[in-house]
């Protein structure tokens, strides 16, 4: 059974550090990636990763976000320095077992997390 569990989420101030974890089972993904999803909001994406391990941010995250996968612990990572209010959001990782490539399509994965709720307080 495919399971994807994220962790990390929480409170944190406006100008601080964000560190989420992503672990998951049941599969072996060739890409995967972080999306977010303010209340009354789509859900964007915000960092991938694609089969060569190749980063992807869109743009209100880039140059504050780092996205990182390690695959002998089966985790995946998002670092994102300095945060706004606008990132808060509930954070979801999802994974394809098939995609060489990452996209910033939510349908385009097969596999969610239940998400970690992040909140930003200036």
């Amino acid at each position: 059974q495919v399971h994807l569990e994220e962790s990390g989420g929480g409170s944190v101030q406006a100008g601080g550090s964000l560190n989420l974890s992503c672990t998951y089972s049941g599969e072996t993904f060739k890409s995967m990636a972080w999306f977010r999803q303010a209340p009354g909001k789509q859900r964007e994406g915000v960092a991938c990763m694609d089969t060569l391990d190749r980063p992807f941010y869109t743009d209100p995250v880039k140059g504050r976000a780092t996205i990182s996968r390690d695959r002998a612990k089966n985790r995946l990572y998002l670092q994102m320095n300095p945060l706004k209010p606008e990132d808060a959001a509930t954070y979801y990782c999802a994974g394809d077992p098939d995609g060489i490539f990452c996209y910033f399509r939510p349908g385009y994965y097969p596999n969610w997390g239940q998400g970690t709720q992040v909140t930003v307080s200036s």
